[in-house]
């Protein structure tokens, strides 16, 4: 009996603990880059495969985890997703197979979340930055178009990519 109480009581006081916990990332806000979440087949624009995707809510609902792997399987790369309580805005950190980084920072606009990397120097002196935006389209899919700019006026596309939900 007093197994079956002391287990009626754990039950109770982690249930009643869960229901007072505030969810700090349960807000409009952190649900904004939603529409990523999934897991995705990504195609070029001439419709080859690019790779797959998988986006999840992790952390109580503070981060948005990616896992990419292109279709050969030999670049893959993780990126986590918040909002920036602090500043405002939302964040991407990606880090990649071959060594790469990105740290991009920004706001969802209407149907889309925009996200830059502060400005650098390239090879030549010449300021650029790294722009990608993620598009919601009617259909559910979602576009993912990166752009280096430099000199704030030369685009060269990175990739241009169309996820649909597998």
């Amino acid at each position: 009996m007093k197994t079956i109480l002391l287990f009626f009581t754990l039950i109770m006081t982690s249930s009643l603990s869960a229901q007072t916990t505030p969810c700090n990332c349960c807000t409009e806000k952190h649900a904004e880059f939603d529409f990523w979440i999934g897991e995705w087949t990504v195609t070029n624009p001439d419709g080859t495969l690019a790779g797959t995707n998988s986006i999840e809510k992790i952390q109580d609902n503070c981060i948005l985890r990616e896992n990419w792997a292109s279709a050969k399987g030999k670049y893959t790369g993780t990126s986590n997703n918040f909002y920036n309580y602090k500043d405002k805005q939302w964040e991407q950190v990606w880090i990649d197979n071959q060594g790469g980084s990105l740290h991009l920072k920004g706001n969802r606009v209407g149907n889309q979340m925009i996200l830059k990397t502060d400005e650098e120097k390239n090879k030549d002196g010449q300021p650029f930055y790294h722009r990608v935006t993620w598009t919601l389209n009617d259909d559910g899919s979602v576009r993912q178009y990166w752009e280096t700019i430099t000199n704030n006026k030369d685009i060269i596309v990175a990739f241009d990519g169309l996820y649909k939900k597998k």
